[in-house]
This record gives C-alpha cells, structure tokens and sequence, in this order.
C-alpha cells in the first residue's frame, strides 16, 4: 500500500513539467511589459506636472483638475460624442443594408453579390492613414477636389469640406463610416447566415409582409449580434486616431479632436505629458467599461443557451 501511495505521488519536476504554468509564464512576461507596465506608467504621469521638455515633475492632481477646468475639454467631449454616435449609428445602419442585399443576392444566385463584399472589405483593408490621405484629396477645395468638381455639375457651389469646423467634423465622420462599415457588414452578414430558414418561411406563410418579417422575425433574433457589433463598433471608433490625423490633424481649430487625438496633440504637441496622460486615463477608463458590458452580455448568452 506505501508504495502504490508513493507511486501515486508526482514530483515536483514531473507536477512543473505537466503545468501549464511554464508555458504561460513568457505570454505573461511579454503582456506585463509591452501592455501593463505602459497603462501603470500612464496612470501614474496622469498624477503628475510631467512635460515632454523638461525632467523634474510633481505629483498632484493639477493635470485632472487643468483638463477638466480647460475650455477645448467641453469641445473635444462633443466632438467625440458626435462623431462617435454618427459613425456608429451610420456603420451599423449600412452594414446591415449592404449585408441583407449580399444576402439576397447570394441566395438568388447573383454574382454582384461577391463583387459587393470585395468592394466594401477593400475599405477596411486599408490603412487608416491612407484612407485620411485619400478623403483628403476627395476633399480639395481648389479646382482638383474630386467632391466639389462632381458637386458643381448639379449646382452646388464650392463646399468647405475642411475648412469649416462644422462640415469637416462631417466630413471626417463620413469617411470614418466608409472605413468602418465592412466591419459591421462582416458580423450582420454571419448573423443572417445562421437565421433559420424555417422561421423565415413560416412567418412569410403566415402572411407577414417584407416589412413584417424583417421588424419582427429578423431583427429580433439578430439581437444579440446587434449589441455585439454595437459594442465593438463604439471602442473601435472611440480609438479612431490615425485617419483623423492624416485628414485634419484635429483642426480647423480644434473642431475634429477627437479623444485619442487630444492625448497625442496634448503629449506631443503641447509637450504636456500629465494633462495627456490624464486624458488617456479618461479614455481606457471608457473602454473598460464598454468592454465590461461586452463581457458580462456574452457570459450572459452562455448562461441562456
């Protein structure tokens, strides 16, 4: 009996060699130091007067209190807001049209259908500084903007697409919703594969018109598809960063600085590590909490099913 008890028992190398806690330990290293350590040294700059030109700071909590008291603080926030909600919304909205007419075309057998999925996943495909780079040219006011020349033939006259602070914020959402569309079209199209046809046909036999079956039948059980293209759509545009850069730089003015624009214009700009260190605090703090949301609706649908 002692020595099937003995034969039983690992050893400590043998109980090491079968863990996989080894195997684990150079993830959690490479995450500590390329992920962690940054958000921890953000959150401790953001408690201090540190700037990029000088070495000796402070600790206090004058970066919040400066941040909150500066007056661009109240423009980037509906700034951000806006751009935010519109592009959402807009992505959503044309991301599930395009989807739901590659759906029927595929199952009508049509062959524009393919050529639509390629033409609007070439859009997301593209880096974000080059799509910046393209709208800008689309935007020109001069004789060789591509917009305004096309615009002149049916009478509009020369539109200040990045001059004016109310039309560039449009104008730099529009293009942030041909960027992001792909996106939600990809997930609202899976969604629609997996509908059951049965359903479909039954509400259509039912007698429930077009409509009807896409109110009441189509969209409800596209719910939980719904809120996860929602959340994922809102931290990804929430972080849109590179193609406003590339498109307006934040400006006219500071009409279309959006929140992770503001961090790097307020570090690298303005040379005020702690008010842009606050700032991305204020930002993953949101993105937290959209991705806690994200979570706890998905643990909630394992629960269900």
């Amino acid at each position: 009996m002692a020595m099937s008890k003995t034969a039983g028992k690992k050893t400590w190398s043998e109980a090491v060699r079968d863990s996989p806690v080894p195997w684990l330990l150079p993830l959690a290293a490479v995450l500590g130091v390329t992920f962690l350590f940054p958000v921890f040294e953000i959150a401790r700059l953001s408690f201090t007067d540190a700037s990029l030109v000088g070495e000796d700071y402070f600790y206090t909590l004058e970066s919040y209190l400066d941040l909150f008291r500066s007056p661009y603080f109240a423009n980037m926030l509906q700034a951000t807001a806006v751009f935010v909600f519109a592009s959402v919304f807009l992505q959503m909205f044309m991301g599930f049209l395009i989807a739901l007419l590659v759906d029927q075309g595929a199952k009508r057998g049509m062959k524009t259908s393919i050529v639509t999925r390629t033409a609007v996943l070439s859009a997301w495909a593209i880096p974000g500084v080059i799509i910046g780079i393209i709208w800008s040219i689309l935007y020109e006011q001069s004789a060789a903007g591509i917009l305004n020349y096309v615009l002149s033939f049916v009478g509009f006259g020369e539109i200040p697409f990045l001059s004016d602070p109310q039309v560039a914020l449009a104008s730099v959402t529009l293009a942030n919703v041909w960027r992001g569309t792909a996106f939600s079209m990809i997930l609202l199209y899976a969604g629609l594969q997996t509908l059951p046809d049965d359903v479909m046909e039954a509400a259509k036999v039912d007698g429930a018109n077009a409509w009807q079956r896409l109110t009441r039948v189509m969209l409800p059980l596209l719910a939980p598809m719904l809120f996860i293209n929602l959340v994922i759509v809102s931290i990804e545009t929430f972080n849109t960063f590179d193609m406003v850069l590339a498109l307006t730089g934040g400006g006219p003015g500071r009409s279309t600085e959006i929140a992770a624009l503001s961090v790097y214009n307020q570090i690298f700009e303005q040379f005020n590590l702690g008010q842009g260190a606050a700032t991305a605090v204020l930002l993953v703090a949101v993105n937290l909490i959209m991705t806690f949301v994200y979570i706890k609706f998905l643990e909630r649908n394992e629960r269900v099913e």
